[in-house]
């Protein structure tokens, strides 16, 4: 059975850093597709960061340059770094597996985390 657990969310102020950390069993992230997605209250979820299982990597516009999701295979835990926060990057965080890209957009087609709360206050 396919576990993802999420981690690492928090109430910060704008402009400050957050590291998630997705930890999995029952699965093998380096054989496949992870990405990490968002919700805000009120809002359709939305792909911020993919990495696929030759560690490339692919992010949404919006969050370009100050996210950066890598994973460890050795621990079979994903990460995505977010720095310079701000009040609209407030949302759930969930990290996926079996995630693509369509059309500049990711999409995660497989496994769910119960995701993690990020809170940046301004």
């Amino acid at each position: 059975q396919v576990q993802l657990v999420e981690s690492g969310g928090g109430s910060v102020q704008a402009g400050g850093s957050l590291r998630l950390s997705c930890a999995a069993s029952g699965y093998t992230y380096s054989s496949y597709s992870m990405g990490w997605f968002r919700q805000a209250p009120g809002k359709e979820r939305e792909g911020v960061a993919a990495i696929d299982s030759d560690g490339s990597t692919s992010y949404a516009d919006f969050v370009k340059g100050r996210f950066t999701i890598s994973k460890d295979n050795a621990k079979n835990i994903l990460y995505l770094q977010i720095d310079s926060l701000k009040p609209e990057d407030t949302a759930m965080y969930y990290c996926a597996t079996d995630v693509t890209v369509i059309a500049g957009y990711i999409h995660g087609f497989g496994y769910w985390g119960q995701g993690t709360q990020v809170t940046v206050s301004s």
